[in-house]
């Protein structure tokens, strides 16, 4: 349970699929345009799924579901690819080896 003043991250729908623009790629077409937002949270309390009022950080008032209380911050370079572990290898013996300038 969020209470007023907690910092919260909420979910907006910006762009249903048919809004989105004809020239992106299809599999991008299918998926709405969502953004995410973290703020504190106006409403006296809410819990995670409910429709909640915030004011950003540079004082932004934005309405959203609440999709997280307290968020951290999570970074990622997304999941290992094993191709890319000796590709350079690869690179480096169809240039010439260690010996190529």
């Amino acid at each position: 349970m969020a209470r007023k003043g907690d910092w919260i991250r909420i979910s907006n729908t910006v762009l249903e699929p048919h809004q989105r623009a004809e020239h992106l790629p299809e599999d991008t077409k299918k998926c709405p345009l969502t953004m995410w937002v973290k703020g504190f949270l106006l409403d006296e309390e809410a819990k995670i799924n409910d429709t909640v009022t915030i004011r950003t950080y540079i004082g932004r008032e934005l309405q959203g579901t609440l999709v997280a209380i307290n968020p951290s911050y999570q970074h990622t370079y997304g999941a290992y690819v094993p191709e890319l572990s000796y590709i350079g290898h690869q690179l480096r013996d169809i240039l010439g080896g260690d010996h190529h300038e």
